[in-house]
Formats: C-alpha cells, structure tokens, sequence
C-alpha cells in the first residue's frame, strides 16, 4: 500500500526574502543544497534564503517530484529592443557564455564596451521582469535612460528620492537591500552591475534575498580575494567570460598610453619625508607589525592608542603619506601637464579629498567628491562634457561609473596600492572618439613607499601591452 503522504506535494512560498518550503522531500535534494536548508520550528516547516530558489525547482524536478511554486510573483513580458544597432562580436560572446552558463554568470568586460547594451539583450532574450542593480545615483539614471530608449517604455526607478516599481526597474544596492524583503519575489531577471561590489556583508543581502532565476554580474575588474569571489560565484554564478582592454583597443575603445613619471621631491620635503618615515618605521619594526597579516593595520592602530609615543607615530605615518601624495613638484606637475593638454578633456585622480581641494583651490579647477551634491555634481559633470569646465577633478568619485567619453586624459596624482582603482581610472578616459588618443599619467614621488604601492597595482595586463612580435 502507497503513504498517501507520498501525494502531498511541496509547496514552496516567497516569506520576506526567504522560501517557506512545506512537504519538503529531503531524500531527493542534493546534499549541497540540504547543508543551505534549515528547520524551522516557528513556522513548522523548513526555510531556505530565497536565492536558491532556481537549484531548489531544478533539484525537485530532477527527482520527479510534485511541487507548488506559490513564491514566484512575475509572470513573461513582450519586450521589444528599439535600435538599429547591432551587437559587436564580444557581446555576443559574452551573452553566449551567459547562455551556455545556464543564464547565471559573471561576464567582465572593460569600461566603455557596452556592458548596459549586454545587459539589455539578455533582458531581451529573457522576456522576463527585471531588476538592475547599480552601486551609485549616477548609475541609477544614467541606466534608466539608456533601458526606456532601448525598450520605449517606462523604467521603474528605487534610490535617490524615486519609488517606482515597474516590470523593468533599476534600483542602487542601498535601496535594493531595505526593499529586497518585499521585491524579492518579483523579479526573474536580476542584473548585479559593478558586482565586484557584492561581497560586502550588507550588499550581498540584495542577491540572497531574491529568487530570481536568472542572474547577470557585470564588471570590468573581475578580480576578486578568494572569500570574496565564492560569494559572488555562489549568489550569481561562475565567471563565465572576460574580454580585456588591450583586445578591444583601437576597435572599441580608444588607443590609450600610460605613463610613469617619477617626480624628486623638493629638498625639504624629502628631509621631512624621511625622518618622519623613519619614526613610523621603527615602531613597526619594534613592535613586529606585519601589514601582510590581516589584522596588521588594527594592531597598528590599537598600539598607536595605547603606547606612549602612539600620538607622534601616527602623526608621522599621515605626514610622510601626506608628502608622498601632494608634495609641492607633484603640484607644479600637474600644473605642466595641464598645460600640454590644453583644450583637451581631463580628469585628475587623487587619493584623498584634501589634496583634491588643495588643486582645485591652486588652480581654479572644480572639484567632485563625495561631499558634493547631486544637483552640484549633475552640472559639473554636464559642463564637463560641453567642454565649459575643461578639467575636473576627483578623489574617489569618478572611479567607476560616471560616463564621461569626452575624456582623453588622466592624470593620476595618487591612490591606492588596488589593481582595480588603477584599471578603472584608466577605463574613465576609453570610450571611443574621433581621432582620440587615450593618455594616463601616474605620478610618483621617487624615493618614497609610492613606488612600491605604483609597481603593485600596475601588474595588470592593461598596463603591459603587447608590442608587434608578440612579447610583453
């Protein structure tokens, strides 16, 4: 005789970003999937993060068994993409592989070769609700804009003062998170842009909390610590396809140079520079610190409040850093460079506000940072583009996302020791042009810790091109 019980379905039901799963047939799941599945005694039935809702179908489908899908709130669309241009080669190897990765998976492409345009085939192809997920404002209307040309029709908007939920709708990671309880359910398709961004402990809540079974993360700098990149494959999937600034340069984007100038600081600030390196230094040593430890930089801090001679050692790791960034033959640097380009688009890069304030004050230039406000930034940025404001600078704000082609020089002052900083401030200046020729500048003070910090982020193949034999 059959256990009538054996007739019961499973009913699956979307419960503020997580899957109620009722009548569950433990005995035909996978044992990676059971380890992410949780009994729970409030609701007398097992609960599961809403993420894994496409494996959960996938696996009671492979064992033939009866389920009710009661989660899923989004049913298909007819969308139709308005434009007569034609996708180039790379995306469409790049949505290939998405496809053949089973519409869930990473594809890095470089700033300026159409990854919005990648996006909207594969909401295209899909034919599904979908929600795009951006790390700024900026990115938020800008993103908006293109998909209401591209589809004619109205884009639902979540961040920056909006609330509009439609069938297509953008939204920043900020909003994505506070709302993902209550949206989760009504998306197919969830587009994660920028992505190298998910991994943090709160914007990772905006993918593990929605079902959505098809899933896009898009970036230039794909290259994550290995923590952070089994995150990103767990809650979007494998990376599936890169395609490099070097390939697409001259063809897509702009022929680019990069260039390393080593600029002597002056003979007093080499002096200050050093002494005050030496009392940083010697605190390290007597202490053995080692920044390659993890907890380095908090064991460093922690001494630095607790030690006698703490004040004045933190004081000199600031100054030397701070005479290594801005001293004053990197300001008349600047200034030179700004003179050979004059009547070109320039974007100046530094590490910090304060020397992004101290240029803008020295030679009358904008500044955008992010205490600048939105309205603020808006205007500058369109000033920028119509050539009214021909240089800008910034200290993080213009990293990544601000789309601004008009751009063909780079002027790095100072940054971080990051690979993917350094590859996104060069990606600001790509976008084609007529007649452009893309050119970075890094500045480095010689003979301080900035030439270690420049040499380590440049170890990427953007920054080692090929020449005509083939050779690095």
């Amino acid at each position: 005789m059959v256990d009538k019980m054996d007739f019961v379905p499973a009913n699956i039901a979307f419960d503020a970003g997580t899957l109620l799963l009722e009548n569950l047939p433990l005995e035909k799941l996978p044992v990676s999937l059971l380890r992410r599945i949780k009994y729970d005694e409030r609701v007398s039935c097992h609960r599961c993060m809403a993420y894994l809702y496409a494996p959960l179908i996938l696996a009671l489908r492979d064992g033939n068994a009866a389920y009710h899908d009661g989660a899923k709130n989004f049913v298909p669309l007819k969308l139709k993409l308005n434009t007569a241009f034609s996708p180039h080669p790379h995306q469409l190897q790049a949505l290939e592989r998405w496809k053949e990765a089973g519409c869930r998976a990473v594809t890095a492409l470089p700033t300026g070769s159409g990854k919005t345009f990648l996006a909207a085939q594969a909401i295209n192809y899909l034919q599904r609700p979908a929600l795009v997920i951006v790390p700024t404002i900026d990115l938020l209307q800008q993103w908006a804009g293109v998909l209401e040309k591209l589809f004619g029709r109205q884009i639902g908007m979540l961040g920056g003062g909006s609330r509009e939920i439609l069938d297509i709708t953008v939204s920043t990671y900020d909003s994505a998170v506070l709302n993902m309880e209550f949206i989760g359910d009504r998306f197919a398709f969830i587009v994660f842009d920028e992505c190298h961004h998910l991994p943090g402990t709160v914007n990772r809540t905006a993918a593990s909390m929605s079902l959505a079974p098809y899933r896009l993360g898009l970036t230039a700098t794909p290259e994550l610590e290995e923590e952070s990149g089994q995150i990103v494959s767990e809650l979007i999937g494998p990376l599936c396809c890169q395609i490099h600034i070097d390939e697409l340069e001259g063809k897509i984007l702009a022929p680019y140079e990069t260039r390393q100038l080593r600029v002597e600081l002056d003979a007093d600030e080499a002096a200050e520079y050093a002494e005050n390196r030496r009392v940083y230094l010697d605190f390290v040593k007597r202490h053995a610190i080692s920044f390659r430890d993890k907890d380095g930089w908090m064991q460093f801090l922690g001494l630095c409040s607790r030690m006698p001679d703490g004040r004045k050692v933190f004081t000199a790791f600031l100054e030397q850093k701070r005479i290594a960034r801005s001293g004053r033959a990197k300001i008349r640097r600047v200034w030179q460079l700004i003179s050979a380009h004059r009547g070109e688009r320039i974007i100046i890069f530094t590490a910090d506000n304060k020397t992004a304030y101290l240029l803008g004050r020295k030679f009358m230039v904008p500044v955008l940072t992010h205490h600048t406000k939105v309205a603020e930034r808006k205007e500058l940025l369109e000033f920028f583009r119509s050539g009214k404001y021909p240089v800008l600078i910034s200290s993080k704000v213009l990293n990544e996302g601000v789309d601004v082609p008009e751009a063909s020089v780079g002027i790095i002052v100072s940054g971080s020791g990051s690979i993917r900083e350094h590859v996104q401030r060069l990606g600001r200046i790509l976008r084609a042009g007529d007649n452009k020729q893309a050119i970075l500048y890094e500045l480095i003070s010689a003979g301080t810790s900035e030439e270690h910090i420049s040499n380590r982020r440049r170890e990427h193949r953007a920054y080692k091109k090929f020449n005509r034999f083939g050779r690095r």
